[in-house]
């Protein structure tokens, strides 16, 4: 439940961009209308609108979930705290400049500030912090959460890396194919990791059960 929370962000920037793709007229109409005041110069050229439009959402999609968060009298995890600083960062900057490599290297920077961020913790302050977020639901090895937050901080690195490959290179000047990417390449490189770190760790929670 919480993978597809953490995921709305990213499909709402999808369906508004493919949404603005088909209606690129209108989206154009609407960000010169309403979102000329955040554009240097006011005024950007019609194709830029959909990414345009798209990052404007996410942005606000953002704040909706720390807004829900908040509400429901839950703690906002340091995860979404960081995921809406860059967004907001990252995405004024391509509002401002009309320039969508800021929301390109997005998730590039994302991924590698929780590389970091693991790092610095596992490393300097000795918490794991795959541990912190997992070991209600399982128990393991010492040995084995340390692998664990190792594999997700040469993940995220590595993500980060492959990000900028499709992005800048891959998919260069094609912004279509990098949201497709974003959304189903990502996520399902993502999946693909997920799943083969439960089947790594499947044998020692069932020697835990034992």
């Amino acid at each position: 439940m919480k993978f597809l929370f953490d995921l709305l962000p990213v499909a709402l920037f999808f369906g508004v961009f493919r949404l603005a793709k088909l209606f690129e007229q209108a989206a154009y109409a609407f960000v010169t209308t309403y979102m000329g005041v955040f554009i240097s110069g006011g005024a950007i050229k019609p194709d830029q609108a959909p990414i345009m439009l798209a990052t404007a959402v996410v942005i606000v999609a953002t704040v909706a979930q720390i807004a829900y968060v908040k509400l429901r009298g839950r703690d906002v995890d340091g995860m979404l705290w960081v995921s809406f600083l860059i967004i907001t960062v990252f995405g004024s900057l391509t509002i401002y400049f009309h320039n969508p490599d800021f929301i390109l290297w997005k998730p590039t920077i994302l991924y590698w500030v929780f590389a970091i961020s693991m790092a610095v913790s596992q490393f300097g302050f000795k918490k794991n912090l795959m541990r912190q977020t997992m070991e209600e639901q399982i128990k393991l090895p010492e040995q084995v959460w340390q692998r664990v937050g190792l594999a997700w901080m040469v993940f995220f690195t590595a993500l980060g890396f492959i990000n900028l490959l499709a992005a800048f290179v891959i998919f260069k000047g094609n912004d279509s194919a990098w949201v497709n990417f974003k959304l189903f390449g990502i996520t399902g490189i993502m999946f693909a990791f997920i799943v083969g770190q439960t089947l790594y760790l499947s044998k020692y929670i069932e020697e835990e059960q034992a």
